[in-house]
């Protein structure tokens, strides 16, 4: 062959994505507890539009188009018409910052209480609980 790639080249590469494919990512959970990262001022915009655009559109049923619509009317607004919306958007920033901070300062001293209060292992503390519970005898499974 001329330049070309063999026949086992190409199910090799092939072999390669997929065993890439099958592989689960190395990423850590997410905390469901962790603050939400605020909206632009285009999402701002965005959400008192579509309720416009549903009013307007009753029939439509495609989000493609309202995404559509609401990207060219925000390119046609000024900016004094887009002020409002960077305001608000502004104030929800300067709302999440407040909040990651108390976030970030739990975190940091969550772990130090945890470790503090499980100096016993699980099966310590249900041995423990095992014997303050029964009346003395070890078989009343009869």
């Amino acid at each position: 062959m001329k330049g070309g790639k063999s026949k086992s080249d190409t199910k090799s590469a092939k072999l390669s994505v997929k065993s890439k494919a099958g592989k689960k990512s190395g990423k850590a959970a997410k905390d469901p507890n962790k603050p939400k990262r605020p909206s632009s001022a285009f999402f701002v915009f965005m959400e008192e539009f579509r309720e416009q655009y549903k009013k307007d559109h009753p029939k439509n049923k495609s989000v493609a188009a309202v995404g559509k619509a609401g990207g060219d009317k925000w390119k046609s607004l000024s900016e004094a018409e887009k002020a409002p919306y960077v305001a608000k958007a502004e104030k929800r920033k300067v709302e999440y910052e407040k909040n990651m901070k108390a976030y970030n300062k739990r975190q940091a001293e969550g772990p130090k209480d945890e470790d503090v209060e499980s100096d016993k292992s699980v099966s310590e503390v249900n041995d423990e609980d095992d014997d303050e519970e029964g009346s003395g005898d070890e078989e009343d499974d009869e």
